[in-house]
């Protein structure tokens, strides 16, 4: 699944939306700076949509499985949905015709990986003891930001749009035949995103195995909503869940945030182009897949908490400091018109947002796994 959050969510769909969304709002009238923060809202307005459709549905989701004790059956559910909307991305034309449209299919695709990743997630405490599951949270998570990596490598090398002349980054013509000049090199990222994700379920899909519980073939929505209603209540009584829960609603929301504006920052307030964006997205994605490893063993020697703990003051650090920048100034500081600097920071704050980020999301899913009851850990 990685691919769609550093190809699509990140690095290539994401600020290649935002710089035709741009475009069509300038052809609408709008200046520059004022069309730049039209297309950065209505992205973050899709996201925060599909924000809330998965905090509503998720519980309710999990809640069902929980119940009937199968999981796959909705992970194929969500994959295929994920596979339509990543492949449909293709559709996106540089003029901005389906630019709403590919919004839409964009973050419909985002909410069935979202909600397929919940329930593999719910699959973790069975894989190991309280102690191990640290480990192989963040082994996990760095693998996939490993394959990151090898996708953003293939994209850049083979596929898009880097020079002047259309040429990638290995001064190679996108290959299959692409035409460049209609930008078919960064749109073939979505059907890329998809043919991965196909390669890479089959293993998942031969080997793990659902366990159902008994009577599974009588389980309704109106039980499924019973037990979660059960759970909720019985949150208020359990201070440490409740109070993970709330604080995780707000950091792990901002890290999802910061993942959908780095791009898209990139791309409209510093001017870089897709190429750039994608070599910044390989050398974040290496720091994230060799810190989350580092994490995974230091939360596993140390716990989760002052791993999450170090990560979140690492990313407050990091978000001061880009809110604080522009091509202008940095910390109210004037730079030289022209200078590199920012572009120099930029760069050290995606690394280091990439590696706490991905320490963050493993600590944070080997915490959880702590408090889960065994018999319900999707919910």
């Amino acid at each position: 699944q990685q691919p769609f959050y550093t190809l699509g969510l990140t690095f290539v769909f994401g600020p290649y939306f935002a710089g035709v969304a741009a475009d069509v709002f300038m052809s609408e009238g709008l200046d520059k700076e004022a069309a730049d923060a039209q297309a950065q809202s209505v992205w973050l307005l899709a996201q925060t949509i599909a924000g809330l459709f998965i905090a509503v549905s998720a519980p309710v989701l999990g809640a069902y499985a929980d119940n009937s004790g199968k999981k796959k059956p909705w992970i194929i559910l969500f994959s295929v949905i994920y596979v339509i909307c990543s492949t449909s991305l293709w559709y996106l034309y540089p003029d901005g015709r389906n630019l709403y449209l590919m919004l839409v299919v964009f973050y419909i695709g985002f909410i069935a990986s979202e909600s397929a990743l919940n329930f593999v997630n719910a699959i973790l405490p069975s894989l190991g003891t309280d102690k191990e599951v640290g480990r192989i949270s963040g082994s996990a998570a760095s693998l996939g930001y490993w394959g990151g990596v090898v996708a953003l490598f293939i994209m850049a090398a083979f596929f898009v749009e880097f020079g002047d002349d259309g040429s990638t980054i290995a001064g190679l013509q996108p290959i299959l035949g692409l035409d460049p000049s209609q930008k078919e090199g960064t749109r073939a990222g979505g059907p890329f995103i998809a043919l991965w994700f196909i390669v890479f379920i089959v293993p998942f899909l031969i080997w793990v195995k659902d366990t159902p519980v008994a009577a599974a073939d009588k389980i309704s929505v109106g039980q499924a909503l019973s037990s979660l209603a059960n759970t909720l209540k019985a949150v208020y009584k359990r201070k440490s869940l409740f109070n993970f829960l709330v604080a995780g609603m707000f950091y792990r929301d901002g890290l999802n945030a910061l993942y959908a504006t780095g791009g898209v920052y990139a791309r409209l307030v510093l001017g870089w182009s897709i190429g750039n964006i994608i070599i910044f997205g390989i050398i974040s994605a290496v720091m994230a897949a060799v810190v989350t490893y580092i994490g995974g063993r230091a939360d596993q020697r140390f716990g989760p908490k002052p791993v999450i703990k170090t990560a979140i003051f690492v990313l407050m650090a990091v978000s001061t400091l880009i809110v604080l920048m522009n091509r202008e100034t940095i910390l109210f500081i004037p730079i030289a018109e022209g200078s590199q600097l920012p572009d120099i920071i930029f760069f050290v704050c995606g690394a280091c947002i990439g590696g706490a980020g991905g320490v963050l999301y493993s600590a944070s899913r080997s915490m959880m796994v702590r408090h889960t009851d065994d018999e319900r850990p999707t919910e």
